[in-house]
């Protein structure tokens, strides 16, 4: 069986999914469906998300299944993360916290208000 195509071979504007099959009962859906995060990845991006799997995420053992340098390697994995929507090395669970408020707690911890514990729990918004 082929892959879903996820884009128009003739303009290459994205598809929309209107017919789902079942072969073993014959029953037919018809509507618009998404073909889930990863439709919009390459087919080599998905042979590189599987080996990133196999791989258990270490680049370092990448680096010798693919036979590609680490910066190599690192490049790709930033662009499937672009791809999927998101942007590299931004951590989506970070809190906010002002600079005035980061500036107040390192100064605290340099005069000695906080001990480094408590500094990073604030700075890691654990705590007001």
């Amino acid at each position: 069986m082929n892959n879903a195509l996820t884009r128009c071979p003739v303009c290459q504007n994205e598809l929309t999914i209107t017919r789902l099959r079942c072969d073993a009962c014959d029953t037919t859906l018809e509507g618009r469906f998404v073909g889930g995060p990863f439709a919009h990845l390459t087919p080599e991006q998905v042979d590189f998300v599987l080996t990133f799997i196999r791989c258990e995420g270490k680049l370092t053992r990448m680096e010798v299944e693919l036979g590609l340098s680490y910066p190599t390697i690192r490049n790709r994995l930033q662009d499937i993360i672009r791809a999927l929507g998101y942007e590299p090395g931004k951590d989506e669970s970070a809190p906010e916290i002002s600079e005035d408020r980061r500036r107040k707690v390192l100064e605290d911890l340099d005069a000695g208000r906080l001990n480094a514990d408590t500094a990073m729990r604030i700075l890691r918004g654990e705590e007001a």
